[in-house]
């Protein structure tokens, strides 16, 4: 089992990390993302999980705390990955 705040960490400062709901969407339907994460309380989440081609992981925690995990000041409904960078985050 991989520290999936840690991974998220690691990804955003070495991969490519989209934040937010509209760029994980777009990411998403251009067929970029490899990964979809969401936060607990994301308004969209049944919705993202249901028409993902991609693995999306349910973050345990609010979207204050997913900004948190990413480094971020700011909360954080949806990201998506698109390059992992020296994350192990698609081992999740």
């Amino acid at each position: 089992m991989i520290d999936i705040a840690r991974a998220l960490k690691t990804a955003a400062a070495s991969g490519d990390v989209r934040f937010g709901l509209a760029e994980t969407k777009k990411s998403l339907k251009n067929g970029e993302a490899k990964m979809v994460v969401v936060a607990s309380n994301c308004p969209e989440k049944d919705e993202l999980q249901a028409t993902s081609s991609v693995k999306v992981i349910a973050f345990p925690g609010s979207n204050l705390e997913l900004g948190s995990a990413c480094g971020k000041p700011y909360p954080i409904s949806a990201l998506a990955v698109i390059s992992p960078g020296e994350s192990n985050i698609l081992s999740a």
